[in-house]
């Protein structure tokens, strides 16, 4: 298993990724999977409980092309990116050909409407069973237990949480244990993504791993202290981790 500064990251394909998320399902495992990049990586280096968020998730994928760098140089050379909206898209697949039932938490309700218009476009025998868009705070433990109450009379086998990072994986931490769904995947920006309201970076620059400069110049007063100081770390705690082989 590739461990990246003690963040353990699946290091296999994207097609063996998802023979084990229909696995969990065929077997009724209930987890959740951390969509990883290097913000994520960082702010674990800072954080020890959500490190062990990280340690304690079903799996975390390689969201960003530096991960998947790290992971090649350390001789993991079957590493792929899990992009967030692709892999959303590849699982919508998956559950479109299996009848996997799909409940999507995070957002807005306009944005939600237009992500449930355009997954139903490109799967349209996509079983969604149910959408909640939470408020910009803190839920009471009543409206906690509502939403899982509705999670779980929606039957669904995969929950796509999109808050963003931190709060989407603390999210599936804490409510793991009250849903009954077999996966919950943080997907982040996803949502916004795929339904259109957010531009993703060319495929040019997600490639040379420059998607971050793309999102910062979108919007750089709540993004340039994250990925500025954050990717100034990364490289720091690499070089450490590199250099100890």
């Amino acid at each position: 298993m590739l461990t990246i500064l003690s963040v353990p990251c699946y290091s296999s394909s994207i097609k063996s990724l998802l023979s084990v998320v229909q696995q969990w399902i065929f077997q009724n495992k209930k987890t959740y999977i951390c969509v990883t990049n290097v913000y994520v990586v960082v702010e674990s280096q800072r954080n020890n409980a959500f490190l062990r968020i990280l340690q304690t998730s079903g799996m975390n994928v390689a969201d960003g092309m530096p991960l998947v760098w790290i992971g090649k140089m350390l001789g993991y050379s079957q590493i792929e990116r899990a992009y967030g909206p692709m892999l959303m898209k590849r699982i919508c697949g998956i559950s479109e050909q299996q009848g996997y039932k799909i409940f999507l938490y995070g957002t807005t309700t306009s944005t939600l409407s237009l992500l449930i218009q355009k997954l139903k476009q490109q799967f349209p025998k996509l079983i969604i069973v149910g959408s909640f868009a939470p408020p910009f705070r803190s839920l009471s433990k009543k409206e906690n237990k509502e939403v899982f109450n509705k999670i779980n009379a929606s039957g669904a086998h995969v929950v796509f949480v999109g808050i963003g990072t931190p709060k989407q994986e603390i999210w599936m931490y804490q409510a793991r244990k009250k849903l009954q769904a077999n996966i919950l995947i943080g997907v982040g920006a996803a949502f916004d993504f795929i339904a259109g309201t957010k531009k993703q970076a060319p495929r040019w620059m997600q490639q040379i791993g420059l998607e971050w400069l793309f999102r910062m110049a979108q919007e750089p007063r709540r993004l340039w202290k994250r990925y500025l100081i954050n990717n100034i770390l990364f490289c720091y705690y690499c070089f450490r981790l590199l250099i100890s082989k």
